[in-house]
C-alpha cells in the first residue's frame, strides 16, 4: 500500500495558514494540520472534510485532514511531526512552512526572550522543518512553500528581528530553490504586505493601520501562493503595489530605505 502523500501545514489553525489550507484541500490535495490550537485544527478539518464530501474533489477517497496539535517551535517538533505522520501512514509531497509571528518596536524596548522566541520559530523551526521533510519531498519531486513577508526586502528599524527573520526565510528558499531545481522540486517563498489575520494582534500592531492599509485579504494571499507555487515560481509577492515595495527595498538607497520603513512602524504600533 503506497503512503498517503499528504500537504503538510504548519501554523494552519488561523489565518493565512488556514486559507492555504482551503486552497490546497479545494485543489485536491491531501493534507496534514499543525499547530497548537487543537479546537480550530479540528474545526478546519471538519469543515474541508465536508467541502470535500460535498464536491468529491478530494482525492483517494480520504476526506478529512490529519490534525496534529503541536508547537512547532519546540525541540524535537520536526521529529515529533515524522514519526505521527507515519503512524498515520502518510508522507510529506509538500511542505508549507507558515508558522511565525513578529514584533513591533525598538529592538532595545521590547522583551529579550520574546525576539529570541520569535527568531526560533521564523528561522530555526522553518529550517529544521524544511531538512527533516526534504528526503521525502525529493523522493516525490514535490513542493516547498515558506511564507515570508514583503519585509524581507527591507531593513527594518521598528522591527529590527522580524524583518531580518523573513529576510532569512527569502534567502534560504532562493537558494534551496537554485540547489533544487535540476531534481523536479520546488520551492517558492511567499512575501505578502499587511494583512487582515491573527498577526496584528500578536506582533502588537494598532488595530486601526491594518484597516489603512489597502492589503489583500488572507484567502487572495493564499490563492496567490498556490498559484505561485503551483507555476514553480521562486518568489511570490501578491499585489502590484507591494512588488513595488519589493523593488524599492532592494534597489533605492538603504538609509532612505530605513527612514521609510522607521516612519511606518512608528504610526503602527500600539501607544505603550
Amino acid at each position: 500500500m503506497s503512503a498517503r502523500k499528504v500537504v503538510l501545514v504548519t501554523g494552519a489553525s488561523l489565518g493565512i495558514g488556514a486559507e492555504l489550507a482551503r486552497v490546497f484541500a479545494s485543489h485536491g490535495h491531501d493534507l496534514a494540520l499543525a499547530a497548537r490550537s487543537r479546537d480550530r485544527l479540528e474545526a478546519l478539518a471538519d469543515e474541508i472534510a465536508a467541502s470535500g464530501a460535498a464536491s468529491g474533489i478530494i482525492r483517494s477517497g480520504i476526506l478529512r485532514p490529519i490534525v496534529i496539535e503541536i508547537d512547532v517551535a519546540r525541540p524535537g517538533a520536526a521529529d515529533a511531526l515524522a514519526a505521527r505522520l507515519l503512524a498515520e501512514g502518510a508522507s510529506v509531497e509538500i511542505l508549507v512552512n507558515n508558522a511565525g509571528f513578529g514584533l513591533i518596536g525598538p529592538a532595545s524596548a521590547l522583551a529579550r526572550d520574546e525576539q529570541i522566541e520569535m527568531v526560533d520559530l521564523n528561522v530555526r523551526a522553518l529550517t529544521d522543518l524544511t531538512l527533516a521533510f526534504l528526503p521525502d519531498i525529493r523522493a516525490a519531486r514535490g513542493r516547498i512553500l515558506n511564507v515570508a513577508s514583503v519585509a524581507a526586502f527591507l531593513p527594518g528599524p521598528g522591527m529590527a528581528a522580524y524583518y531580518a527573520t523573513k529576510a532569512f526565510v527569502l534567502s534560504f528558499s532562493e537558494a534551496l530553490w537554485f540547489e533544487l531545481r535540476e531534481e523536479g522540486v520546488t520551492v517558492s517563498a511567499l512575501c505578502p504586505g499587511p494583512t487582515a489575520s491573527g498577526f496584528g494582534a500578536r506582533a502588537g500592531v494598532h488595530p486601526g493601520m491594518l484597516d489603512s492599509v489597502r492589503g489583500l485579504t488572507a484567502a487572495q494571499v493564499a490563492q496567490a501562493g498556490y498559484e505561485g507555487l503551483m507555476a514553480g515560481r521562486r518568489v511570490v509577492v501578491p499585489g502590484f503595489g507591494f512588488r513595488v515595495s519589493a523593488w524599492f527595498g532592494r534597489f533605492a538607497p538603504r538609509l532612505l530605505v530605513m527612514s521609510f520603513v522607521a516612519r511606518v512602524q512608528m504610526k503602527r504600533r500600539l501607544p505603550p
